[in-house]
């Protein structure tokens, strides 16, 4: 990527706003740019030179939030005034009041469908609302404090939610019920969202940190601290193999998710930056800040269309499918993608793949599910040292409850049909009993070449050690920060020694001067 990287440029700033911009998004279909501010007003700026931008007047108070519909034909905004209002944004600037909160509505965003909105509050509630019945459906209450943000899943499964109660919350919207909560924050949680694929989510804090976590096994996979001051907004690049973020010490970051490093500092605005969005195409993206200015950006460092990063990285970002909700703490062994429908066992179950001689060369394979409870004896073959671990046994990246092992014997070479098959008929006759007493022994398709999961298991271990490089090199970068700093320490120490070598220099001059003027004074006296 580092070969056809470009430097993002400037392409359009936007000046109307009379205060703080407070939140932007873009409506990539009519080419719109939305932007809320604190003087209370509405902006839609068409990212075509020779239209006009509309102003939209209704809220009361400082907008806080701002976000299009899926399809664009409707964009919506929360406010300090406690309502949420639903705009078309065209010339009439027509729009709808829902109410139902009592404090701040801190932000607003749609459903992936467009169905539903989700808006947090200072009233420590999220908020679920239905776009076309147009009314309140239910509330989620379980945070101590202010709510800053709130967002859906990809598949509107999940709703992750952050405030200033330090915490980020997930939540099952069939049960309504919270289903995991992430507490390792230092200040308020300012921001929250879901990747691309839905299978992470990164949130960000007062104590100048941006975190992702995968929501799968419950583990901190980055962990970035790159701003000098409070981190107000963040937004995923559309391949989620970036992201930019926006904070109080008037900076843009820009970071690389597949080598977790920092790549780009933008400097363009005066004061804090509180907006920052990337367009549904990922080629630009905004910001704001509380210099009433809106900067539109041109991406460049991904001069290849998204769609060919995404399908090129696809085994190193997301290789698995979004998660079930029973794949999210508290886990079970439950199996959800389309080739594992056999019953789950009460027992883990260790998945071992076992070679057995045939009337050729080729040899077929047999996947046996046996229980952690069988002895080592009762397995068929033992194994050789050409025996292989996966990485994660699930579908989806679960902890290692599972094992699946190639068991390879070179010593098993077939030297005639009547062997293999008469090998291949006891092998299979062990294989029955075994199933009969333990009641798990399942047939998969045979392959002549290699295992069907074989090719599955390696790009699991690739994308694990994706995950290593990249803590690798947030290690290395942590290294050179303290690097820095000793070598500032050391610098500031040379010169606290010079200033105080310094001052003994000239305490002693002074010393030598009043030596002399005392002895030239002294003749004079005795005179």
């Amino acid at each position: 990527m580092a070969s056809v990287m470009e430097d993002p440029t400037l392409e359009r700033h936007f000046k109307g706003h009379k205060d703080a911009v407070t939140c932007a998004d873009f409506n990539s279909k009519h080419k719109q740019l939305a932007s809320g501010s604190a003087d209370k007003t509405l902006m839609i700026w068409n990212l075509n030179p020779k239209a006009r931008a509309f102003r939209f007047f209704g809220h009361k108070d400082v907008i806080t939030g701002v976000q299009f519909s899926p399809a664009g034909d409707l964009v919506v905004s929360a406010s300090q005034d406690k309502t949420v209002r639903l705009w078309t944004p065209s010339i009439k600037g027509e729009s709808m009041v829902f109410k139902a909160h009592t404090a701040t509505v801190r932000s607003v965003s749609f459903s992936h469908d467009g169905q539903r909105l989700v808006t947090a509050s200072d009233d420590k509630s999220v908020k679920v609302w239905s776009v076309h019945r147009q009314r309140f459906v239910y509330s989620l209450n379980q945070h101590t404090n202010w709510v800053r943000c709130a967002r859906f899943s990809p598949d509107g499964r999940l709703i992750a939610s952050c405030g200033d109660d330090r915490t980020v919350r997930l939540w099952d919207t069939s049960t309504k019920q919270c289903i995991n909560c992430f507490t390792e924050y230092g200040g308020s949680a300012t921001f929250v969202d879901f990747n691309t694929s839905g299978t992470c989510i990164a949130s960000s804090g007062a104590d100048n940190t941006l975190k992702i976590w995968d929501i799968r096994t419950n583990k901190l996979l980055q962990h970035y601290q790159v701003h000098s001051a409070g981190i107000n907004c963040f937004s995923f690049h559309p391949s989620g193999n970036y992201m930019i973020s926006g904070s109080s010490d008037s900076t843009v970051k820009i970071l690389d998710l597949l080598e977790g490093r920092l790549i780009y500092t933008l400097h363009g605005h005066k004061g804090p930056v509180l907006a920052v969005a990337f367009s549904r195409g990922g080629d630009f993206f905004a910001s704001g800040g509380c210099d009433a200015q809106v900067l539109m950006w041109k991406t460049n460092f991904d001069s290849f269309d998204y769609r060919d990063v995404l399908s090129r990285h696809s085994q190193r970002v997301s290789p698995d499918p979004p998660p079930h909700l029973t794949d999210i703490y508290p886990r079970g062994p439950h199996l959800h993608s389309a080739q594992s429908e056999v019953p789950a066992p009460r027992k883990p179950l260790s998945y071992k793949l076992q070679c057995f001689p045939s009337n050729s060369v080729v040899r077929s394979l047999k996947l046996m599910f046996t229980s952690k409870s069988s002895k080592p004896g009762q397995l068929l073959h033992s194994p050789s040292p050409l025996s292989f671990k996966a990485v994660n046994g699930h579908a989806n990246n679960l902890p290692a409850r599972r094992i699946a092992s190639t068991i390879l014997n070179p010593n098993e070479d077939c030297h005639s049909s009547g062997q293999g098959s008469t090998s291949g008929s006891q092998s299979g006759q062990m294989g029955g009993r075994r199933g009969e007493e333990q009641g798990m022994t399942y047939p998969l398709e045979m392959r002549s070449d290699l295992p069907m999961n074989f090719s599955s298991t390696l790009e699991r271990i690739v994308q694990q050690l994706d995950v290593l490089t990249q803590t690798v090199s947030v290690l290395e970068e942590r290294l050179t920060l303290t690097e820095d700093k000793l070598k500032e320490c050391l610098f500031n120490q040379s010169q606290i020694l010079l200033q105080v070598r310094g001052e003994e220099k000239d305490r002693r001059r002074e010393r030598v001067e009043e030596e002399r003027e005392g002895e030239s004074g002294s003749p004079v006296a005795s005179a």
